[in-house]
C-alpha cells in the first residue's frame, strides 16, 4: 500500500525535509524514491509514454505542478502535466498525436482520444532575455507573451505556488522541491513564489487560482499572498472573457464549489466575475441562500459521480439577476412575457463582457429558465410534452431547488415529482430524448463535442499514435 501524506505531527517528509529559506530561494531539496510515495501506478499511462519518449530522445523530462502535488496528498489526479528542456518544436516533431498551441504562451498538447498531456518547455524570466520578440509585458504589469526558455532552476521560480513547484524526474524517480514546497505541502499552506503583488499583475488569473487550490485542498493562504488579492482584484476585468469561461468551470465544477464561492467573496474576486449577482445577494438574502445552495447541491452531486452542466451553474448564478431585470421591465409597462425574454437577452449580454457563455451552454440555459413557467402552470395537455423535453431534468433540479429555499410555487416539485413516479415509461424516453444530440446543418456536427455538455455520448474508444 502506497504511503499517504499525514495531517499528524509526525509527517511523512520530518525525516528529510529542512526548513523552508525564503520563497524566493532557488534552492533544491532532491527526495529520493525509497523517501516518498509517488509510483508509476498513481501516473496516467499515457503521461508515462509521454515521459520516456522524451527521456528516450535524449530531453530531460519532468511530471510537474498539480499531478505530483495530489499524489503526495493521496489525491487521484485527473491530469498530468509535463515539463522538459525540449523546445516546443522538438517535442511536436516527437508525437505525431501532438499539436502545437498558443502564442502567450507556447505549448505542445499530446493528444491520446480524449486524455490530453500538455507539454511545457522550462522557461526563464521574462527580463532575463535581450530579445523583446519572445517576451512582453504591459503597463500594468501583465504578461502578454512569455516564450523564453531557460533551466528547470529557472522554471521553478517562475511557478505560481511553491507546492506546484515540485517535479518527479522519471530518470531516477526523485521528487525535486523548490521554494520550501515539500514543507508548505506538510503545513498546508498556499505560498506564493516571489513578490505577491507583482505575480499578480503578471497574470491576475493567479488570485483565482490561489482560492481555488485553497478550497480543494483544505489549505490556509499565506498572509502576503492574500493581503492583495481584494485591491487588486479589479485586474481580472482585464482578463478575456472567454479565459474567464474556462476558469469558472475550475472554480464551481471541481467538487468544492461552496468552499470556493465564500474565499472568492472573502477576496472581492466573485464580484469581477459576476458583479451584477453580487450585487442582488448583496441586497436580498433569499437570492443568496439559493445561490449556496445550488452550490452545495453541485458539490454532492460531483462527490456521487453525476453529471453536472455548465449550463446549470450559470443559470443559478445569473437567476437573481434575471428577476430584478425582469421586474424592471414590468414596472416600465412591459407584457411579463414580453419582460422575461428582454431580461434574458439583456442579463446574457451583459455577463458575456466578464465570462462568455457559449451557445451550446447559453441556449440550455434559457431554456432551464424558460421551462420554470410551464413546470409552475402544470397544463394537463403539455405534461407529456414537458417531460419529453430535453432539458426537463435540469430545469426540474431548478424548481426543486427554487422551492428549497422558500419559494412558494404551489407544491409544483412534488407534482413533477410524483408525475415522474406514476409514468416511468415517459421518464425513460425522456433519457433517449437527453442522449441524442440536436441535429444541426442535415445532422452533420461542426466540431468536436466539449467536456460538460448536457447531451453526453460514451468516449470513442481510439488508439492513438506515438
Amino acid at each position: 500500500m502506497l504511503k499517504r501524506l499525514q495531517s499528524t505531527s509526525k509527517s511523512l517528509f520530518a525525516k528529510f525535509t529542512k526548513p523552508a529559506k525564503s520563497v524566493d530561494s532557488s534552492d533544491v531539496q532532491i527526495i529520493e524514491r525509497k523517501q516518498h510515495s509517488i509510483s508509476r501506478n498513481d501516473i496516467s499511462e499515457n503521461a508515462l509514454k509521454v515521459l520516456y519518449r522524451l527521456k528516450k530522445a535524449g530531453f530531460e523530462a519532468h511530471l510537474v505542478g498539480g499531478g505530483v502535488r495530489d499524489i503526495l496528498l493521496g489525491e487521484h489526479p485527473k491530469d498530468f502535466d509535463v515539463t522538459t528542456n525540449a523546445k516546443p518544436e522538438e517535442v511536436h516533431k516527437l508525437f505525431r498525436n501532438s499539436r502545437l498551441i498558443g502564442r502567450r504562451f507556447k505549448l505542445v498538447h499530446v493528444v491520446f482520444g480524449r486524455d490530453v498531456i500538455e507539454v511545457a518547455t522550462f522557461r526563464a524570466g521574462h527580463d532575463n532575455t535581450k530579445n523583446n520578440q519572445h517576451a512582453k509585458q504591459s503597463e500594468s504589469g501583465m504578461l502578454l507573451r512569455d516564450n523564453v526558455y531557460g533551466s528547470i532552476d529557472e522554471d521553478a521560480m517562475r511557478r505560481d505556488f511553491t507546492v506546484n513547484a515540485l517535479y518527479y524526474d522519471i530518470k531516477d524517480f526523485s521528487v525535486r522541491s523548490y521554494a520550501g514546497g515539500i514543507d508548505d505541502l506538510n503545513n498546508k499552506v498556499m505560498r506564493l513564489i516571489g513578490e505577491p503583488e507583482a505575480r499578480y499583475r503578471e497574470d491576475p488569473v493567479r488570485m483565482l487560482r490561489a482560492v481555488r487550490f485553497a478550497a480543494k485542498l483544505g489549505f490556509k493562504i499565506d498572509k502576503p499572498a492574500a493581503d492583495p488579492i481584494k485591491e487588486l482584484a479589479p485586474l481580472l476585468l482585464d482578463i478575456p472573457a472567454a479565459r474567464m469561461f474556462e476558469e469558472v468551470l475550475k472554480l464551481f465544477m471541481a467538487g468544492k464549489a461552496k468552499a470556493t464561492f465564500e474565499l472568492m467573496e472573502q477576496h472581492n474576486l466573485f464580484a469581477q466575475l459576476f458583479p451584477h449577482t453580487q450585487q442582488c445577494i448583496n441586497e436580498n438574502s433569499s437570492y443568496r441562500k439559493m445561490v449556496e445552495q445550488a452550490l452545495i447541491n453541485s458539490d454532492l452531486r460531483i462527490s456521487q459521480g453525476k453529471s453536472l452542466t455548465p449550463a446549470f451553474i450559470f443559470s443559478v448564478f445569473l437567476w437573481p439577476n434575471l428577476l430584478e431585470t425582469k421586474k424592471k421591465n414590468e414596472s416600465m409597462g412591459m407584457h411579463p412575457a414580453d419582460a422575461m425574454q428582454q431580461a434574458q437577452s439583456d442579463v446574457v449580454s451583459h455577463q458575456q463582457k466578464h465570462t462568455s457563455i457559449p451557445k451550446r451552454f447559453m441556449i440550455p440555459m434559457r431554456e432551464i429558465w424558460g421551462m420554470q413557467y410551464r413546470l409552475e402552470q402544470r397544463k394537463p395537455r403539455q405534461l407529456e410534452n414537458i417531460v419529453g423535453h430535453g432539458r426537463f431534468r435540469a430545469a426540474y433540479d431548478f424548481l426543486l431547488l427554487r422551492e428549497q429555499v422558500g419559494e412558494q410555487l404551489g407544491e409544483a416539485g412534488d407534482f413533477w415529482t410524483q408525475f415522474q413516479e406514476e409514468n416511468p415509461h415517459l421518464v425513460q424516453q425522456h433519457k433517449r430524448n437527453e442522449y441524442k444530440r440536436p441535429a444541426r446543418n442535415g445532422g452533420k456536427r461542426n466540431g468536436p463535442r466539449r467536456n460538460g455538455d448536457d447531451d453526453r455520448r460514451p468516449p470513442r474508444k481510439s488508439k492513438p499514435r506515438l
